[in-house]
């Protein structure tokens, strides 16, 4: 088993500005941030990005990710060269990015359209390389990592040790279900997504999940992930900052549990 940081993914808000984000990360305990290319750091303007890297690094928070909404092979690679740049000026060790055309199901490519996504990202991947980035996919519905089967081939023909896997279980995944597949795909993960839907996408407080994330958090499975792993915050009921405080202080508990099983079973 490893443990995770805690973090939070900017776009769980979106109408607050970087400044605000970092104090209220700061305020709860939060350790880093992820942040949204599509909002807070928008791609090719790296001044800025190095404006909210200083922000975050100033509060004593890591810059986790860049949150890049390129999605291979809507995008290509120069598309992703500005990303790139941007991700270096922010401060970020890692690239989140979007396996196939977004919103589009993995069931409806052809063997074709999939071998051209993944050798797309693997170019990607060499490009990020070389600047000392990783790249990770982000594992959801509409996507090429929309379910078990579909990630792991999809990372088989990928085949880069510089890739890596978001994990995060599809609203409304069973625990069972949600701890196997966990488990499947556990060697190629970074970073966790916490968040707590239902099947409709309906919002809760962390709190009705505890026992759910509990399980998931103190079962992560090892890594070939090279570097230290968060566990992020992302999305909160009413996207108020109040349950954005309520949440932390739970999911501070639940990491910090998780922990203590950890040692306990060391």
């Amino acid at each position: 088993m490893t443990s995770f940081r805690p973090g939070l993914c900017s776009v769980t808000f979106r109408t607050l500005a970087p400044r605000t984000i970092v104090r209220l990360a700061a305020e709860c305990g939060i350790e880093g941030i992820e942040w949204a290319g599509d909002v807070h750091v928008p791609p090719g303007q790296p001044d800025f990005a190095r404006h909210v890297r200083r922000l975050t690094e100033d509060a004593g928070l890591a810059v986790i990710s860049y949150g890049s909404y390129i999605a291979p092979p809507s995008d290509d690679e120069p598309a992703f060269a500005q990303v790139l740049e941007t991700a270096q000026a922010l401060g970020a060790p890692n690239i989140r990015i979007w396996p196939g055309s977004r919103n589009r199901d993995s069931a409806t490519y052809s063997p074709d359209e999939r071998a051209h996504t993944a050798a797309l990202i693997r170019r990607m991947a060499r490009q990020a390389d070389d600047a000392s980035v990783t790249l990770s996919l982000e594992y959801h519905p509409n996507s090429l990592t929309d379910d078990l089967a579909s990630a792991q081939r999809l990372m088989a023909e990928i085949d880069d040790p510089n890739v890596f896997l978001y994990w995060q279980p599809r609203p409304g995944l069973p625990l069972d279900e949600a701890l196997d597949e966990f488990r499947a795909v556990g060697s190629d993960t970074s970073h966790v997504h916490v968040f707590a839907w239902n099947r409709e996408k309906a919002r809760y407080p962390l709190s009705e999940q505890r026992a759910y994330w509990s399980e998931v958090l103190s079962n992560a499975p090892a890594t070939r992930w090279p570097r230290e792993r968060f566990a992020m915050l992302e999305f909160v009921r009413d996207d108020s900052p109040e349950q954005f405080r309520a949440d932390a202080a739970v999911f501070r508990q639940l990491l910090e549990e998780a922990k203590a099983r950890a040692r306990g079973a060391a």
